[in-house]
């Protein structure tokens, strides 16, 4: 018979969105356990490119627009908190970020979306264009192609992996439970407590935080509640380590702590395929080399694919339960830009705080509406 443990707060995933709820709740005193697969899962975390990212992002969703502007600027304080309970630097740097583009015209339709966005939320949105020589100003190296950019003063970039670890120590640190090689294989509702019975064992909660990215699709119909997440691949690109050149990050290319370059732009609809294509890699590497043609005789040394999370929309979700109250699906592509707000509001709405105001559409709901027949 597995072994019985009781918790305040179950958190299902272990990633940077399931990490940044759990360490949100357990910095307010909250009995939390993670359960975390294990790196045999299709971890989108793999495949995450590290920017706190605000531009272009609610183009068609005021609501999106505004709480990835809230999330950025929460950013500073955010890390500060996290590195002082973990004692991991997670590299932020958020001096602003920049989108170029290889033609006038491209760059006046990106100008007209990003007015759109700040004419919609105000000059909360700030950002500005910049001219080809502007941008050799901030970036001598940029390629004669480039035409222009936009600059947002509020993106920025992270390490990835010194962010999921320093979440990880700071929620151990702080007397949190982390099981890993757990499995979730059901979950039940029953006199107001959940059981989820796992791997190895089943856990009792008061609660619980469905934060497993693709595997939400299959546990939240267990609880009421509705994921329809879909995979879409991108593939990276790592060179080795160059004399520091970047200073601002790029949307495609941006320059690590340590000097490497991490290169990736592509969005493929291939299913739960993970790997990497040579035609996909090498069309990355073209383009890169066009932004910065310096990199074109750098070595790569390392490469790898891995799967977004994607809803219809883009748009996240986070949704409690009707028919099963405690149990709350949070799920979006932005886990890294969101970190800030999924261990702020979502985690205070989750341990019984209203729920944010900026998030009430932000349900499955949205993917079914009812049409009516003429």
């Amino acid at each position: 018979m597995k072994p019985q443990f009781s918790t305040d707060v179950l958190v299902v995933g272990g990633g940077v969105i399931g990490m940044s709820l759990a360490y949100g709740l357990v910095r307010h005193g909250q009995n939390v356990t993670v359960l975390d697969q294990g790196d045999d899962v299709f971890r989108a975390a793999r495949g995450n490119f590290g920017l706190v990212w605000v531009q272009g992002k609610g183009l068609q969703d005021p609501a999106y627009a505004r709480w990835t502007v809230e999330s950025a600027a929460g950013w500073q304080s955010f890390a500060s908190g996290l590195t002082a309970h973990s004692g991991v630097d997670v590299e932020l740097s958020q001096i602003g970020g920049l989108r170029m583009s290889f033609s006038n015209e491209e760059l006046s339709r990106r100008t007209l979306d990003m007015e759109r966005i700040r004419l919609t939320i105000g000059d909360t949105y700030s950002y500005e264009r910049l001219s080809a020589a502007e941008v050799r100003e901030l970036l001598p190296e940029v390629g004669p192609e480039v035409a222009g950019a936009i600059f947002s003063p509020l993106d920025g970039h992270v390490s990835p992996l010194r962010l999921l670890r320093a979440l990880v120590e700071a929620f151990i640190k702080l007397g949190g439970t982390l099981r890993t090689g757990e499995s979730v294989e059901r979950i039940d509702y029953r006199g107001g407590e959940f059981r989820t019975d796992a791997t190895s064992a089943s856990y009792l909660a008061g609660r619980v935080v469905l934060a497993a990215g693709l595997g939400n699709r299959a546990l939240a119909p267990q609880l009421g509640l509705s994921a329809p997440v879909e995979p879409v691949r991108g593939q990276v690109l790592v060179t080795e380590r160059m004399q520091p050149f970047l200073r601002y990050p790029t949307l495609h290319v941006r320059q690590t702590g340590e000097g490497v370059i991490q290169i990736g732009d592509s969005k493929e609809d291939v299913g739960f395929d993970e790997g990497t294509t040579v035609q996909e890699l090498a069309t990355i590497a073209s383009n890169a080399t066009r932004y910065f043609p310096l990199l074109a005789n750098v070595n790569v040394v390392r490469a790898w694919g891995a799967l977004r999370v994607m809803t219809p929309d883009g748009n996240p979700i986070y949704e409690e339960s009707r028919s099963c109250p405690g149990a709350y699906l949070v799920t979006c592509h932005s886990g890294i830009t969101l970190a800030a707000q999924h261990g702020g509001q979502i985690a205070d709405w989750i341990r019984g705080a209203p729920k944010p105001l900026g998030i009430n559409t932000f349900t499955a709901d949205r993917f079914h509406v009812p049409t009516s027949d003429h």
